[in-house]
């Protein structure tokens, strides 16, 4: 990609990534591309759908979620590195209004452009709870599943109006349940 098209299509992403942020998944393509001063037609020539916009802005993010999950393993304790991750997980969530449809979605659908992407998140959260379960812990009878499950869910909860104002308690709930020493502290 030339160097003024990789600039286009960096600028386009962060400006997607503001409006997502603000209106969720149901932004619209014309209200980015009129934000970032393009006309549609560029906007589509980078992003040919909603799916692949979609697809470039969640991949960066899982990828880093990905990434994370690596320099926790290397630098914490099992249990520390888990919930550290986990609230990485769950505040990636929230940051985009209706991602939770999108990852639960293309978690089970291999045709999907963020299969790839969710699946390796999936891995990586799957490791670090059973890096924490052979330390004893997390709780053997979850898997990496239920942690993905988890965390979509508590991510959508604190996008919540109704469950904002408790979001971090609800976060040391979940996580302390995760937890098999509930009464060690969740940070």
């Amino acid at each position: 990609m030339r160097a003024d098209a990789r600039k286009n299509y960096s600028h386009l992403l962060a400006v997607a990534r503001d409006i997502v942020t603000e209106h969720g998944v149901d932004a619209s393509m014309r209200d980015i591309a009129r934000r970032a001063d393009v006309g549609l037609a560029t906007l589509l020539r980078h992003f040919p759908t909603r799916e692949a916009l979609f697809e470039a802005l969640m991949c960066t993010n899982l990828d880093a979620l990905a990434q994370k999950a690596d320099e926790l393993e290397t630098s914490n304790s099992p249990d520390e590195a888990l919930v550290s991750w986990f609230r990485e997980g769950v505040a990636f969530v929230h940051s985009y209004r209706g991602v939770v449809d999108l990852i639960a979605s293309a978690h089970a659908d291999p045709d999907s452009a963020l299969f790839a992407s969710c699946a390796t998140v999936h891995a990586v959260g799957a490791r670090l709870l059973l890096r924490a379960q052979a330390e004893g812990t997390a709780r053997a009878d979850m898997n990496g599943d239920d942690l993905f499950a988890l965390m979509s869910a508590l991510g959508w909860l604190e996008g919540q109006p109704a469950f904002a104002p408790r979001a971090d308690h609800l976060f040391h709930v979940i996580a302390s349940a995760i937890l098999t020493n509930p009464s060690k502290r969740v940070d």
